[in-house]
């Protein structure tokens, strides 16, 4: 108890530098997060890690150094990078799904991790292990769900086999956890959110409407609550985000990318993503806005000509309707305030007709559109920081306005480790 004690004010302490003071302290895992290898026949051998980082959050009841995080669907290779990552040649591994997508563990149960930070020491500890499960206690995996309404994925094995799609797993992206022990994770495949149980076990995952079918023997409850245009969305760019307001009423999750709407070619070119406002008390969507993501050459570690390059990958609630988003390229973060005050609210408008034209997504400078985004403020730029890793995706809120910060190392297929940092310093506003 001492210990934690003395690093709870370590971080407390060393929280509020003066401004522009910014200070970075990297945080490597106490133990290595190793998920063993696995050996391509006739190709390469990787060396898989456990990829805990794909979303944080840190409650107010928490201790000071502890931190939530939450892993993704497991170790998984686009078609298009087998070449690269697999060392076999796409039409060989991918014959039987040229557009698939390789799980070199299909097992892996997608899990909540819980940290301990050693600040003094530069290292955190995984306290804790939750595998998300169905309501009877079965670990779920990561595989595809069976998707009709959304376009998905053909998931293969190591060896290029097809194997089955799942109704029950999920892909998760962000986490928030409540004072009563249970968490709440945006999904990217559906795209959905779920209420996790405080041992794993998925309690409702709540989906597009028109969309319930595609979950059938789920293994848990799906309600069809979440706008039906939401299942526009691009093929892995769904919800990545999750934050809840100070009172614990109110969630907010985002498109992780403008949706494919009317099509893909909407999504390439699209700079209007959504923000949604979920009541828990009626379980539904209260407000919807919009969220304009950067220029794709303002991101100078990867700077690219691809507006589908820059995405948003987290949520972290500063204040009620106030939040700090993470949006980032894959080399690139950047950290925006944003306050929901002042924007448009479009829920239910026409923007939400897929009949609309020119869509929102075809609408890249609102004009004539009646449309007020909301305000963004940059708070922190990767670029400035030599030692900030590639694809941050977490983010929690420590006492005194610090930062934690998480990658996601993709399980390791390229050679990417896990790292947290400290940021300490940020012009941040927290309260309401």
């Amino acid at each position: 108890m001492h210990r934690i004690a003395s690093l709870a004010a370590a971080i407390t302490l060393a929280a509020a530098p003066a401004l522009a003071e910014i200070r970075i302290t990297v945080l490597h895992p106490a133990v290595p997060l190793s998920l063993g290898s696995f050996a391509f026949e006739g190709g390469k051998t990787l060396a898989l890690g456990i990829g805990i980082g794909s979303a944080a959050f840190r409650g107010p009841n928490d201790p000071p150094n502890v931190v939530w995080t939450v892993s993704d669907r497991g170790p998984n290779i686009a078609c298009s990078d087998a070449q690269r990552v697999t060392g076999l040649a796409r039409e060989a591994i991918c014959a039987e799904a040229r557009n698939g997508r390789i799980y070199p563990v299909p097992h892996y149960a997608p899990s909540i991790y819980r940290l301990v930070l050693d600040v003094e020491r530069g290292l955190f500890h995984v306290s804790d292990v939750i595998a998300l499960k169905t309501l009877d206690g079965r670990p779920i995996d990561g595989m595809l769900n069976p998707l009709t309404v959304a376009t998905t994925e053909i998931p293969l094995d190591g060896r290029g086999r097809r194997l089955a799609q799942n109704p029950s797993a999920i892909d998760a992206e962000g986490i928030v956890r409540l004072s009563d022990g249970t968490f709440w994770i945006g999904e990217e495949n559906g795209p959905s959110i779920l209420h996790v149980a405080s041992d794993g076990r998925i309690l409702l995952r709540i989906v597009p409407e028109g969309t319930g079918k595609d979950y059938a023997g789920a293994g848990y409850p799906v309600l069809e609550r979440l706008p039906a245009i939401l299942a526009k969305r691009q093929t892995n760019r769904g919800i990545e985000s999750m934050a809840v307001s100070p009172d614990e009423r109110f969630l907010y999750f985002m498109l992780q990318n403008p949706l494919a709407n009317p099509d893909v070619a909407a999504y390439q070119q699209a700079k209007n993503t959504r923000v949604l406002k979920f009541d828990r008390q009626t379980l539904t969507v209260v407000g919807q806005f919009v969220y304009r993501l950067d220029d794709p050459q303002t991101f100078r570690k990867d700077p690219s000509n691809r507006q589908s390059d820059p995405r948003v990958s987290e949520l972290t609630a500063l204040g009620t309707d106030r939040l700090l988003v993470l949006e980032r390229t894959e080399g690139t973060t950047k950290l925006y305030e944003i306050a929901l005050a002042g924007a448009t609210d479009i829920l239910g408008t026409k923007w939400d007709d897929p009949a609309t034209r020119p869509t929102l997504e075809q609408s890249n400078d609102l004009a004539g559109t009646g449309i007020v985004p909301v305000s963004k403020r940059l708070v922190f730029d990767s670029a400035d920081h030599a030692e900030a890793p590639p694809k941050l995706e977490g983010v929690a809120l420590l006492p005194g306005g610090a930062l934690f910060l998480i990658n996601d190392d993709d399980f390791g297929i390229t050679g990417e480790r896990t790292v947290g940092l400290i940021v300490r310093g940020l012009d941040l506003k927290v309260g309401d």
